[in-house]
């Protein structure tokens, strides 16, 4: 399909799905700011609390070429950002104020936080009956752990995920990416879209709760089931337990990942290693033969990629219908001209004046298209023009236009 093809039916200066949807985001570092940015991508109206002192989110390194940090840069464009101090009274009034006009407030705070000071649930559905409230945790609003801190990795070791991830005779590892905080924040995202739906449909609002741990629990392909019931899974690397051959394997100048799921595709691999023999040979015939066989099939295909440049290797098995891909870096991987067709970098102007990729939207909507309409502005930059609107929204409510 053409690119023009899909967006045919596009709406000419279409902010998103969401134009309309007003979300306060009273978050911090990533999991909460991640949630309030699919929200914001996706065409809300996302308004930033911030405490007037410090830049949260300003975690080295600076994009090169820029004074600003690629963390806040990343999850706080499309965004406003407001100052308000929750901690006082004036803080609090004009954060009600802004509750009464929005559809959802977003909250990554440990549980309790909000409601010390006077900002929680309980609080913004007084002001905003039918309000979606999402709440964001490492470990929930009840349960044995509610009041324990957390952080992406202390998850990831809690939730078990930490000690499936490395090789068999290694140490557990971390995922080198904010997996908890991403998961939870995407969690949070589509918790909040399904409030809104019953919202829309009862004119019932609630409170979402949403944690790390049960994120993760859930994103780990259904293995908490095999652990709960006494067959926990092993630590395998690269490979799995129910395909072979499925691995990394070096090449000349790089590495491969190879994985042959079907019988149809073993077929085809033998045959690209010279070996057709062995499609049908005892041992190799089927799945759970191969399985039973792992370290020669590793050897055998290892012995192959090792006499060939990466690109030759995968164009090879490519061709042949296999499922291969190059281990690249990640400089490699967003140089890809297919992310750039898919607008997966796209070049903003930043606050500062200066430029940069941002990592897009991932979503495509033939209707609504979606785009990074604006960098993330400085922290409270929006604050006047905000609290200026609410100021005349309240003079309009309070002196409604006359017939007459």
């Amino acid at each position: 399909m053409r690119k023009q093809d899909f967006y045919r039916d596009a709406q000419p200066g279409s902010d998103g799905p969401l134009a309309g949807i007003r979300v306060l985001g009273v978050t911090k570092v990533w999991s909460g700011p991640l949630a309030t940015c699919v929200l914001a991508d996706l065409g809300a109206d996302v308004i930033d609390i911030e405490l007037p002192t410090g830049r949260d989110g300003a975690v080295p390194p600076n994009i090169p070429g820029t004074g600003l940090s690629w963390f806040r840069e990343t999850v706080h464009r499309n965004k406003r950002s407001v100052a308000l101090d929750l901690r006082e009274p004036a803080g609090r009034q004009d954060f009600l104020r802004l509750v009464a006009t929005a559809d959802l407030v977003v909250e990554n705070y440990k549980p309790g936080t909000l409601d010390g000071w006077q900002v929680g649930y309980s609080d913004c559905r007084q002001v905003r009956p039918d309000l979606v409230f999402v709440s964001i945790s490492g470990w929930g609003q009840y349960g044995p752990n509610e009041h324990l801190p957390a952080y992406d990795p202390a998850i990831q070791a809690a939730a078990g995920w930490m000690a499936l991830n490395g090789e068999p005779d290694g140490p557990p590892l971390r995922a080198p990416t904010f997996l908890a905080d991403d998961l939870v924040g995407l969690h949070a995202a589509i918790g909040a879209l399904a409030a809104l739906a019953h919202r829309d449909r009862t004119g019932q609002g609630q409170q979402v709760d949403v944690s790390m741990m049960d994120a993760l629990l859930f994103s780990s392909s259904g293995l908490p089931t095999l652990a709960a019931t006494g067959a926990p899974p092993p630590r395998l690397g690269n490979e799995t337990d129910f395909v072979v051959p499925s691995n990394v394997y070096a090449c000349q100048d790089g590495h491969l990942y190879l994985a042959v799921a079907l019988s149809k595709h073993w077929r085809a691999l033998t045959e690209v290693l010279g070996t057709p023999e062995l499609a049908s040979a005892p041992g190799y015939r089927t799945n759970a033969e191969r399985l039973a066989n792992r370290s020669a099939i590793n050897s055998l295909v290892a012995r192959w990629c090792a006499g060939r440049p990466v690109a030759e290797a995968v164009a090879a098995l490519a061709e042949r219908g296999l499922v291969v891909a190059p281990v690249r870096t990640l400089a490699e991987a967003v140089a890809d001209p297919h992310v750039a067709a898919r607008e997966m970098l796209q070049q903003t102007v930043l606050s500062d004046g200066s430029s940069a990729p941002l990592v897009g939207p991932p979503v495509k909507f033939s209707r609504t298209p979606t785009r990074i309409r604006h960098a993330a502005p400085a922290p409270g930059a929006n604050t006047a023009e905000i609290l200026d609107d609410l100021a005349v929204s309240d003079t309009l409510a309070d002196h409604p236009a006359s017939d007459e």
